[in-house]
């Protein structure tokens, strides 16, 4: 982490895991941001957060302005927000967010294209395991792209 920046408002830190943890448990997607070539990028992305290996999977089309951006500049940033709607009277919004650096890496292990597919299943649906035998567990994953956003640093804040 740059350590030339600090925390402005430190009453709006959130350091502690557990909470950082219940946000990414918690929410569906994730905001990246990637530069190429001092050109800026940025998606939003449905996600699975690995606690065990402290990364995010995410998956994607075979081709596009994303995959060339991360090929040229594996680093990304990233951040997930938890909105907990505006606070009446106060011209103030609650929410919690986690913000991270990663390292992004192309899975090609096919078994651990499978593990993170039925993570982000898993994460999204509600009832995963119909979808994960029909799409992940008969499914031939030579062509599917999955990325693996391994954390290098995550902090936390929160506001209202």
């Amino acid at each position: 982490m740059d350590e030339t920046y600090h925390l402005r408002r430190v009453e709006r830190d959130m350091p502690d895991r557990a909470e950082q943890l219940a946000v990414l448990r918690a929410q569906k997607y994730l905001s990246l941001a990637m530069c190429r070539d001092n050109q800026p990028y940025l998606v939003s992305l449905n996600y699975a957060f690995s606690e065990e290996e402290h990364c995010f999977y995410v998956h994607s089309a075979p081709e596009g302005r994303k995959l060339d951006y991360l090929r040229a500049n594996p680093k990304v940033f990233g951040q997930v927000i938890e909105d907990r709607g505006y606070v009446v009277g106060k011209c103030a919004h609650a929410y919690r967010s986690v913000m991270f650096q990663a390292r992004a890496e192309f899975v090609e292990a096919i078994e651990e294209k499978r593990r993170a597919l039925s993570q982000m299943i898993d994460h999204a649906d509600p009832d995963p395991a119909p979808l994960r035998e029909r799409l992940v567990a008969t499914s031939d994953l030579k062509h599917v792209v999955v990325l693996r956003l391994v954390i290098e640093w995550m902090t936390g804040k929160q506001g209202a």
